[in-house]
């Protein structure tokens, strides 16, 4: 049995230019606090995961994505009452139509950026991001590739435990199911926490074991040349950077949440911006077709 050839975005490209497109894309989405250009990012990330992780993976962690969004959302008005349109009172504190909104928008860019991070995993894998800063500064690049893993692994094994817990409870009903879903929520917080500490100890003897940190310089298993076309990919990506930034400033500048929100226009700029977005999702494709 043969095993399937895994492509994806970048991979005919030296790992400087996924490392650079994915700074400036995280940049972005972190940075820019407009509803538009947050939709845009999260859309992209998702579409991204679909044909990179499959639509089934990516569409289940909406499962805990969307409340998180929400949970936000109903939060934010609760420590921050700003605002113009006043919704309800809780007490004293009232809560504003605006901070809603903010919340919202705080939630999809978190998790447009979780989505990136797990993005970033399949673009710059273990042997990329070793190639890339191994010999430079080893230690970086170990954090970074950990780091880029640890939020898909996490999601696993939070759905894994998630599942036993819900094999071994008994449902239950009204509001005493309300208090038994929080306290397997907080459970399930404790067991990853306590598993990603053993699983880092774990990590830390396999290192030590296989002579991490025995020599002072490090050599790849995969080597990468830069080539002439690669520098002339991070020149088009800093200009086109350059240019969908400065379109993302100027958009941010002109919306406020508070103590008014804004009201959104149709822009030509969210056209540019969009493209940057989905770069990753037509490279995908190209080299799919490429490779058939």
């Amino acid at each position: 049995m043969t095993e399937r050839i895994r492509h994806t975005a970048f991979d005919m490209h030296h790992p400087a230019v996924p490392a650079a497109y994915l700074l400036i894309t995280l940049c972005l989405t972190m940075f820019s606090m407009q509803p538009v250009l947050i939709g845009i990012s999260l859309v992209a990330a998702l579409v991204f995961g679909c044909l990179e992780r499959g639509a089934r993976d990516t569409l289940r962690s909406l499962r805990w994505q969307l409340p998180l969004i929400a949970l936000i959302a109903i939060a934010n008005p609760l420590f921050s009452a700003s605002g113009s349109t006043e919704l309800m009172r809780i007490g004293l504190r009232a809560v504003y139509l605006e901070s809603v909104w903010y919340g919202c928008a705080m939630g999809a860019l978190f998790v447009a950026s979780m989505l990136w991070f797990c993005a970033a995993a399949s673009l710059l894998p273990f042997d990329k991001v070793m190639a890339l800063f191994g010999n430079a500064a080893p230690t970086l690049a170990l954090m970074v590739s950990m780091c880029m893993r640890l939020i898909p692994k996490f999601i696993r094994q939070g759905r894994l435990v998630s599942a036993v817990q819900d094999a071994m409870e008994p449902g239950t009903f009204g509001a005493r199911a309300a208090a038994d879903a929080m306290r397997l929520r907080l459970r399930l917080s404790t067991v990853l926490m306590g598993w990603g500490m053993e699983d880092s100890l774990q990590t830390a003897d396999a290192m030590r074991a296989r002579g991490w940190g025995a020599a002072c310089r490090r050599s790849t298993y995969t080597r990468y040349r830069f080539t002439a076309t690669d520098a002339a990919a991070l020149v088009v990506l800093a200009l086109a950077g350059s240019f969908v930034a400065a379109l993302a400033v100027a958009a941010t500048a002109q919306f406020s949440f508070y103590p008014t929100t804004t009201r959104l226009v149709v822009w030509w700029g969210y056209l540019p911006y969009a493209l940057w977005m989905f770069v990753p999702t037509a490279l995908h494709l190209r080299e799919a077709r490429r490779l058939r």
